[in-house]
C-alpha cells in the first residue's frame, strides 16, 4: 500500500500533525523527516507524527524515526496500535 502523509492542526493542542497512512519504506520516512524539520526549523511548529494508521514499518524507517524522537519539536503518536498488530501477528505465526 502506498504511503499517504496528510498534514492537519490538532484542535485542542494547535500542534501541527502529520497522519502518516498505509506502508513507511526507507524512502518515504526520508521524506517524512524533511517535511517535519522543515515545519519545525522554518515555521518554528512542534509536530506531532501519528502513525495510528500505519501497516507496515521496516528497520531502515523505524532508523529514521528513532531520528525524529531525539529530535527537538517532534513527537510520535498511534504507535502503540502498530506495536501491538506486530506483536499479535509474531505470537500467530510462532
Amino acid at each position: 500500500m502506498p504511503t499517504n502523509i496528510t498534514e492537519t492542526v490538532q484542535a485542542e493542542t494547535g500542534k501541527i500533525m502529520l497522519r502518516v497512512e498505509g506502508d513507511l519504506l526507507l524512502e518515504d520516512a526520508l521524506l517524512l523527516e524533511r517535511i517535519a524539520n522543515s515545519i519545525v526549523n522554518e515555521r518554528l511548529e512542534n509536530v506531532v507524527i501519528d502513525l495510528a494508521d500505519l501497516d507496515f514499518l521496516d528497520s531502515e524507517s523505524a532508523a529514521v524515526l528513532k531520528r525524529l524522537v531525539a529530535s527537538d519539536g517532534i513527537e510520535l503518536n498511534g504507535i502503540e496500535i502498530f506495536l501491538q498488530s506486530a506483536i499479535d501477528l509474531a505470537e500467530r505465526g510462532a
